[in-house]
């Protein structure tokens, strides 16, 4: 019975700190997903024009280019593989329709 005891304290010690650590990767996950679902979303409104929208203020945020050239590549592969940008979006809220 002692054995049995301590071998429950053992995998519940070891889920705790498995726990702690999961949560730190986890919330960095989510935090670094967040930052590139925003700088998507500010490239797409700056440089829209790119995958065929039309954008009037291009010729004014031409100026941003030199700083978001190295990103754009890897952006405009990610806008593609993406078919619905908007059910992506709101399933993150719970709006699953």
């Amino acid at each position: 019975m002692d054995k049995e005891r301590i071998k429950e304290f053992l995998d519940n010690f070891k889920l705790f700190f498995q726990g702690v650590t999961d949560f730190n990767r986890k919330s960095r996950a989510l935090l670094i997903k967040e930052a590139h679902d925003e700088m998507d979303d500010f490239i797409l409104l700056c440089f829209g024009d790119l995958l065929g929208i039309p954008i009037p203020t291009t010729y004014y945020s031409l100026e941003l280019l030199p700083l978001i050239a190295e990103d754009l590549d890897g952006w405009q592969n990610r806008m593609i593989s993406r078919l619905y940008i908007w059910q992506e979006k709101w399933s993150d809220y719970g709006f699953d329709a």
